[in-house]
């Protein structure tokens, strides 16, 4: 187990390191018994955290059956998860000030000469402008990959817009196709690998720029549900990390035990329940703490929607939409706490248990493992390949 995993698990609370392993124990055993463990991941912290290539690494090695995520995540991923941007006054290059965000600020992806170069050879390139850009006063700084630096930014959006023709053709969705080009070191690119489902959730699509648009155009909303639950209907374990209105993902419109699937099931529709399945969720608002103890203690929160009674005012805690389906879930397990912190235990001792060696393990962005992680994925994690996308959408068989 590597040094800094170790320091985290000491570091944690007895509490935490109880619902910890309570975790990994219905992972292993989800594992030895063939089930399938799902990961619902956000975006941001998801991906700074090192997260997202840590769940590529447990996807890769068969303990991460699946994920759900957001078409910002999508967007990232397809420009290598981190870059290193070079932010100047954007003003000052004498570029359209109605255009750029509030702080005026101009980015440009720090990249090499060979991968500008293969870039260029997609799109039409301003090199005078990044010249100017890079050779400006600003700052330089790791942040999300293919966000709003030039041109990586443009060209993510570029071939979000190319490729959603081609994976309609062979019905494909878009997440999917852009993982036949990916790096393996990015879920969806392991997922290709792999052939494990990695869906953007519908609460999701927005947020991902034109990919997002995309997303969403290249199958319908009633299919894209409907793979999510069976997704979410073939898994024992399903993980929530770091992401908003989950209640809307995890019960949606074919869940029966805690959401509203009795109407497509009485249609005859094809539904899933949650019942039974562990639901784990790993969140920093304490909240969910004191709406999961609610309902434990007393059953206050299945007892408010009973009577038609607004459960912010009858538990006294600003009651987020997810805590409802999660609380009243007899098998669900609150994780409050860091999850730059959480998923390298989690997965370091999942792996342990099942004898399984990882190559690569997150570290807290802000620890200097941490920072030379972040340091390794802007260097080592590359971008979606269009050529090869291409050629692994066109060798689909119909």
């Amino acid at each position: 187990m590597h040094r800094h995993v170790k320091e985290l698990i000491q570091s944690q609370t007895p509490e935490s390191m109880d619902r910890i392993r309570s975790l990994v124990n219905a992972i292993v055993e989800a594992k030895n018994s063939g089930s399938r463990v799902v990961v619902c991941t956000g975006s941001g912290p998801n991906i700074h955290e090192g997260v997202t290539t840590l769940l590529a690494e447990l996807i890769r090695v068969g303990i991460v059956d699946g994920i759900l995520t957001s078409s910002a995540v999508i967007a990232h991923e397809m420009a290598g998860s981190l870059d290193r941007v070079h932010r100047v006054n954007g003003h000052a290059l004498g570029l359209d000030t109605s255009v750029l965000p509030r702080d005026g600020r101009f980015e440009v992806t720090v990249m090499s000469d060979e991968d500008l170069a293969v870039v260029e050879r997609e799109m039409a390139i301003d090199r005078d402008l990044i010249r100017r850009a890079m050779s400006a006063p600003g700052d330089t700084i790791i942040k999300a990959a293919g966000n709003m630096a030039y041109p990586m930014g443009l060209r993510t959006e570029i071939l979000a817009r190319d490729a959603v023709q081609m994976a309609k053709s062979v019905g494909l969705s878009l997440e999917a196709a852009l993982g036949l080009g990916a790096d393996d070191r990015t879920m969806i690119g392991a997922a290709a690998k792999r052939g494990v489902p990695v869906l953007v959730s519908v609460p999701q699509l927005v947020g991902g720029g034109t990919v997002g648009l995309s997303i969403g155009d290249a199958i319908s909303i009633t299919e894209r549900c409907s793979r999510i639950a069976r997704l979410l209907g073939s898994a024992q374990v399903i993980i929530e990390s770091g992401v908003a209105l989950t209640q809307e993902i995890h019960d949606g419109p074919f869940e029966t035990w805690t959401g509203h699937g009795i109407w497509p099931a009485w249609e005859g529709m094809s539904t899933y329940s949650l019942r039974g399945r562990t639901l784990a969720r790993i969140d920093l608002d304490k909240n969910l703490e004191l709406a999961w103890q609610y309902q434990r203690r007393s059953g206050m929160v299945q007892d408010a929607i009973t009577r038609g009674l607004p459960k912010t005012k009858l538990t006294g805690i600003p009651f987020r939409m997810e805590m409802s389906g999660f609380a009243r879930l007899e098998t669900s397990l609150p994780l409050v706490g860091d999850i730059g912190q959480m998923w390298p235990i989690i997965a370091s001792l999942a792996a342990d248990a099942l004898h399984i060696e990882l190559e690569f393990v997150s570290a807290p962005q802000e620890t200097p493992e941490g920072k030379a992680m972040r340091d390794w994925i802007v260097e080592n994690v590359k971008p979606v390949c269009r050529k090869t996308m291409m050629e692994g959408i066109r060798s689909v068989e119909l």
